[in-house]
């Protein structure tokens, strides 16, 4: 007796373009249900899965995933919108769309840097309207712009291995900071006062200030314990940096290696500070690639007190700025509470790889 084969299943192959594209809609929120549904059925399907596998874990019926299997193997990324309905004759030509997106990519209005859709519609002669729709469809936003800076230093890999291999597995008998200067904090008084929150209505205040001098926040981050050891300097020289590490010295518990991870700040590198750190072989720098600040932790600390103390306050002198912002550290390490890092070195790396790749 034979062996009963089934229907031959439809083999899912994706291009990086398409999975790019599928991963991107399979999170989307606000994207149709029934789309969504469909993206994940495809790269569960380019995983190699059967369709009884994908209808378990997606709660489908097992031939709706052989036949959206089939509609993606004949039509590719289109054929996972619903076919078009009867009724009235769409107005506007495929080749119309495709006029509107190659503009929007490949071209600029005159005398302009982006497309609008006012501008767009006097091109092509269609209507705001349409424009605006065929841009969402195909998630074109010409009037948005994000920036991004990648890093050119040569060691980008090496440090990136050392600085999160510290935050990873951090060596033992050892304390791990993150140090650097919050420089030029400005005492503002906003030139009225403040209105306070209301129900149905925010704090207010105006736009225009007095400014009252400023100060420099040097500020050491305990890896292990979200602890701060902070400084307030009236500038951020190479000596004020040295006096701040012989403050980190006297702090922290003798007999233990410190391992500091900072930034390439030319202060940071100057004579005086390389001497003192000879004498001191239980000192450690790590130094983060050029342009990534963003894997310094104490940048979070950072982060946290201007957005919660110092952006909205009103000061009238650099003495009233000070006592706020040690206030704010000294509540902190009341109850400090470490950062959690969670991207290997690796992950990192495989990031930076696929924007690279992208563009």
């Amino acid at each position: 007796m034979s062996e009963r084969r089934g229907r031959p299943v439809t083999q899912i192959e994706l291009t990086p373009h398409e999975r790019d594209y599928l991963e991107s809609l399979s999170r989307r929120r606000t994207a149709p249900a029934k789309e969504v549904e469909r993206a994940k059925m495809m790269l569960l399907a380019a995983e190699g899965h059967s369709n009884k596998f994908i209808s378990e874990r997606l709660g489908v019926k097992g031939h709706t995933v052989g036949r959206w299997r089939k509609r993606f193997a004949d039509g590719g990324i289109a054929a996972l919108s619903e076919l078009p309905r009867s009724g009235r004759p769409p107005s506007i030509s495929d080749e119309q769309v495709a006029e509107v997106v190659r503009k929007t990519l490949e071209e600029k209005p005159d005398a302009s840097t982006h497309w609008s859709t006012r501008k767009m519609a006097a091109e092509t002669g269609l209507s705001q309207t349409s424009i605006s729709k065929i841009w969402r469809a195909f998630q074109l936003q010409p009037h948005r712009s994000e920036s991004f800076t990648l890093s050119k230093d040569p060691y980008f890999v090496e440090k990136v291995h050392d600085v999160v291999g510290l935050y990873m597995s951090p060596p033992d008998n050892a304390l791990v900071f993150c140090v650097d200067e919050k420089s030029q904090i400005q005492a503002l008084e906003r030139s009225q006062p403040i209105l306070p929150l209301r129900p149905g209505c925010a704090e207010r205040q105006t736009h225009d200030y007095y400014r009252h001098g400023t100060t420099s926040l040097f500020a050491a981050l305990d890896v292990a314990t979200g602890r701060i050891i902070s400084s307030l300097k009236e500038r951020h020289r190479s000596r004020e940096f040295l006096a701040f590490l012989k403050q980190i010295e006297r702090e922290v518990p003798k007999g233990l290696d410190i391992h500091v991870v900072l930034d390439n700040y030319a202060t940071h590198k100057t004579v005086e500070v390389n001497q003192w750190l000879e004498k001191r072989p239980h000192w450690h720098l790590h130094f983060t690639p050029t342009h990534s600040s963003w894997l310094n932790q104490v940048e979070r600390f950072f982060a946290l007190i201007t957005n919660e103390r110092i952006r909205r306050g009103s000061f009238r002198a650099t003495k009233e700025l000070k006592q706020a912002i040690n206030e704010y550290i000294d509540k902190h390490n009341e109850n400090p509470k470490p950062f959690v890092w969670s991207a290997t070195a690796d992950q990192i790396l495989g990031k930076v790889a696929q924007l690279c790749r992208k563009f």
